[in-house]
């Protein structure tokens, strides 16, 4: 099939557009992130001689379950602070449920426009890819970098329908930026036709279920830190400490964090659970056996393995808090890992990062 060089020259800039949009929505949502944690800091410290002595009481029941079952498998909450306690924090942090209020914002609505706007720009970067080569635009480092981006940002912008998640746009809006900064800048590689081996419907399955969970996890990566930072910073208000990251207070709690954060890791577990099995059955028809130690094999499997241990500790022996978060971003660092040192490093069938 022959290759429309100029249409790839021209989803090549969409994508330079794409990410510069993408760098306005980062802006965008920091300067949110500034202005709103301003006026919360102002409100924390009006309140802040009311809560000092119910702090003090509480600090102790802070680090107890809310009952003797408490912390035992995961549950609707998993391990969590007592009522004292709670009504404590209630004042420091945000809506658990991560509910739309009338509050305004305007910066954190300029940003999810802006971001739409580049989504929109990044989509037509992406298919004119497609039409430029022929196939789906999978096929290298350069593809799957500017595709797994592609989906990190529609991921976000979906869950943004149902839940309030401008919190951790910053965030997603930057790691959206470094991977499309990463395509360009360590993996560019002309438009062409896919390799032989590579010439299959297994791609389409296989590859954009992987970018489907790499997208996934993107997004629970940020929510992990988020909680770890928000962990410390619950800590410190129920010892009676003035709390730092007044940008926190926009934040939700640590615990409703965590617990958003396990039901999309179960989604990106399933994904990534297929994503192995049919690895598996395209190396048997690609290379006539089911499984052969490569390195991008192995390492797939390793990153199955971190998120079953994820799954099976906080469902069923209470890893809840930050040890559940840690667990969850140990596994998205071998997700990187596996795409960018496996593939550009170590030799192996799946060499293909097109670099």
């Amino acid at each position: 099939m022959t290759v429309n060089e100029t249409l790839g020259a021209w989803s090549e800039l969409f994508m330079l557009l794409a990410a510069m949009t993408y760098l306005v929505a980062f802006v965008a949502f920091a300067w949110d992130v500034a202005s709103h944690s301003k006026t919360l800091r102002g409100v924390e410290g009006h309140e802040e001689r009311e809560l000092v002595g119910a702090s003090a009481a509480t600090s102790r029941d802070a680090a107890e379950p809310a009952d003797s079952r408490a912390g035992h498998g995961a549950g609707h909450r998993g391990r969590g602070y007592r009522t004292s306690a709670s009504s404590v924090l209630a004042g420091h942090v945000a809506d658990e449920e991560m509910r739309y209020t009338g509050e305004r914002r305007p910066a954190a609505r300029v940003a999810v426009a802006v971001m739409v706007l580049g989504f929109a720009v990044h989509t037509v970067a992406v298919l004119s890819r497609a039409f430029a080569a022929g196939r789906v635009p999978w096929g290298n480092m350069y593809e799957f970098c500017t595709t797994g981006a592609l989906v990190v940002a529609g991921v976000f912008l979906l869950s943004l329908l149902a839940r309030d998640l401008r919190f951790v746009g910053s965030l997603v809006s930057g790691l959206v930026v470094i991977m499309l900064c990463a395509a360009t800048i360590g993996f560019p590689t002309p438009v062409g036709p896919l390799q032989p081996a590579l010439q299959s419907w297994w791609l389409v399955i296989h590859v954009s279920i992987a970018v489907a969970a790499s997208g996934i996890f993107t997004i629970t990566f940020a929510m992990a830190v988020l909680q770890l930072l928000q962990a410390r910073r619950e800590r410190a208000i129920l010892s009676g400490e003035r709390p730092g990251a007044g940008f926190l207070a926009m934040v939700p709690s640590s615990q409703a964090l965590e617990n958003l954060s396990f039901r999309l890791n179960a989604v990106g577990f399933a994904f990534w659970t297929f994503t192995l099995a049919a690895g598996a059955i395209w190396a048997e028809q690609a290379w006539g056996r089911y499984w052969g130690w490569d390195t991008k094999e192995v390492w797939t499997f390793v990153i199955w393995v971190v998120y079953a241990a994820y799954m099976h500790a906080r469902a069923t022996r209470g890893w809840t808090g930050n040890r559940s978060a840690w667990l969850s971003i140990v596994g998205y660092l071998c997700v990187i890992f596996n795409f960018t040192v496996v593939n550009t490093v170590f030799p192996g069938l799946h060499s293909y990062s097109g670099v």
